[in-house]
């Protein structure tokens, strides 16, 4: 059985409106399980960018302090030491899995901040549900009004 020392929730973080709304799911999980949170957010390389591209170095950096900055904006001071931040270069779906192998559970937004913001289930997500090796939690960001109020009444 495991310690609560050991109960690791992982959630991923891109900034994304339900990234923030998994964060924040992970957390009370956290609370009510007495887990810590890995907080993961990946970066890769951009395909068209202008020279002189940012060495993997400068883009960890820029993601560390990105991480750092979201996680200090959202999470009240006294849950800070729950909370630890991780970042690495390659796909998001798979630095997630690779943070996760070990975890109790991974939480991921429903949609991030890909180009296809259109899709059902974002591709990162649909990715960590089909392969994670652990349970997934997919959380979906809060509606800014009722589902109903555009049914004719």
């Amino acid at each position: 059985m495991n310690t609560p020392s050991q109960h690791l929730i992982v959630v991923g973080v891109d900034g994304s409106p339900a990234s923030l709304q998994a964060l924040h799911w992970a957390l009370d999980q956290a609370r009510r399980t007495e887990a810590t949170v890995t907080a993961v957010m990946a970066w890769t390389v951009p395909e068209l960018y202008d020279w002189p591209m940012p060495t993997a170095a400068q883009l960890d950096l820029a993601t560390e302090n990105w991480l750092h900055d979201i996680v200090r904006a959202e999470v009240p001071e006294d849950e800070l030491p729950r909370i630890h931040l991780r970042t690495a270069g390659g796909h998001p779906a798979e630095v997630l899995l690779d943070h996760a192998a070990t975890a109790e559970l991974l939480v991921v937004g429903h949609r991030g901040t890909g180009t296809f913001a259109q899709t059902l289930l974002g591709s990162t997500a649909r990715y960590c549900v089909d392969h994670a090796t652990c349970p997934v939690v997919v959380v979906r960001e809060p509606r800014t009004s009722s589902p109903h109020s555009t049914l004719p009444g």
